[in-house]
């Protein structure tokens, strides 16, 4: 038999009538990525502070290795925390030591590899199989609906081994929700499928979330991904939350170089550089898309590279000294060795 430490179950404090919607907490959570006692071990997360709020889709984004997927599972209580504390409505959510089978009852995980679902079964009685035979009619008709509500009634006769990866990932998230979760919880949720399927994907998922009331978490390692689905981001680099906020405000405001690289591959000057495009002598972002271009024989600075990118096209400029990223939507005769000048539109100091 399996030995269970036992823990006190720790109720903690009221939430502050002040944010009443708030459904999930982290306070000051660290956990190493690696548990071996006698190594020292600087790598994991580190203080983690935050709140998710209900009905909302928040998204945890961040390079690969700085502990998206490490926080995802201790949320979840699949991990234990080292120290600090995940609570849920006010309860203290307990770690994989003090339950038989990890993972807290009010919510459900889908993992990127699809680790839940039976890949010799079909799937209705993947997703069915989630519910009792106690009331078979009701089992039958919420099989039904959460098919269709994600769109793959169709494919309920089907082996998920004969599915294509966005298939399977539509398949795990109605396993996941028959059970009418509070939470929803993803591991890079859109690795697998293809830009379109992608964007319909999302779409759904912000359907259920306003229809529903379901609260979602997800991480990903592509800010694109998620910038227009999510209601609030928390940007992890190496362990730690960069910043957190709205998507709009991140994306137009962002605080540091890691954020405007992550969120629009920014132009990142030194102060020195911006002092001599005439702008203020302070490190500064610069978003492509607030750059203008314009023909100039005896502009300073010359096209070095362009990259046709559908609507519109990405131009790479040199003067000598930097080297800066511009996107254009107007489709005019850009070529290589060109002259122009150019105009900042817009930038952020850092």
């Amino acid at each position: 038999m399996s030995s269970i430490k036992k823990h006190p179950d720790t109720v903690l404090p009221s939430l502050p009538e002040e944010e009443p919607h708030v459904i999930l907490a982290v306070a000051h959570l660290s956990r190493k990525f690696s548990n071996k006692s006698d190594k020292e071990d600087a790598e994991g997360l580190k203080d983690m502070n935050f709140t998710i709020r209900e009905g909302e889709i928040t998204a945890i984004v961040g390079e690969s290795g700085s502990g998206k997927s490490t926080l995802l599972r201790c949320i979840y209580g699949l991990l234990k925390v080292d120290e600090g504390n995940v609570s849920f409505r006010g309860e203290r959510v307990k770690g994989p030591d003090e339950k038989l089978i990890p993972g807290h009852e009010s919510m459900r995980m889908v993992s990127q590899h699809f680790d839940d679902l039976n890949t010799y079964a079909n799937v209705w009685d993947n997703v069915a199989s989630r519910l009792s035979n106690t009331d078979v009619d009701n089992k039958e008709k919420k099989t039904r609906l959460i098919l269709d509500r994600l769109k793959i009634s169709k494919l309920k006769e089907q082996r998920i081994a004969d599915l294509s990866g966005g298939e399977k990932q539509r398949v795990a998230i109605a396993r996941a929700l028959i059970t009418e979760p509070d939470v929803l919880l993803m591991d890079e949720p859109f690795n697998q499928i293809d830009s379109s399927f992608r964007d319909q994907l999302q779409s759904d998922i912000r359907e259920i979330v306003q229809e529903t009331g379901l609260t979602v978490i997800l991480v990903s390692h592509d800010p694109a991904e998620v910038m227009g689905l999510a209601d609030y981001l928390i940007i992890l680099q190496n362990g730690v939350i960069s910043t957190k906020g709205n998507p709009y405000d991140l994306y137009n405001n962002p605080p540091n170089r890691y954020v405007a690289k992550m969120l629009s591959k920014s132009n990142i000057l030194t102060s020195d550089e911006a002092y001599g495009l005439g702008l203020k002598k302070e490190e500064t972002a610069v978003h492509p898309e607030w750059i203008g271009l314009s023909f100039n024989d005896n502009g300073s600075f010359i096209v070095q590279q362009i990259v046709y990118r559908g609507f519109y096209e990405e131009i790479i400029v040199n003067n000598g000294f930097m080297r800066l990223r511009s996107y254009q939507l107007s489709t005019e005769n850009w070529k290589i060795g060109q002259s122009l000048d150019i105009q900042i539109n817009h930038f952020v100091c850092l």
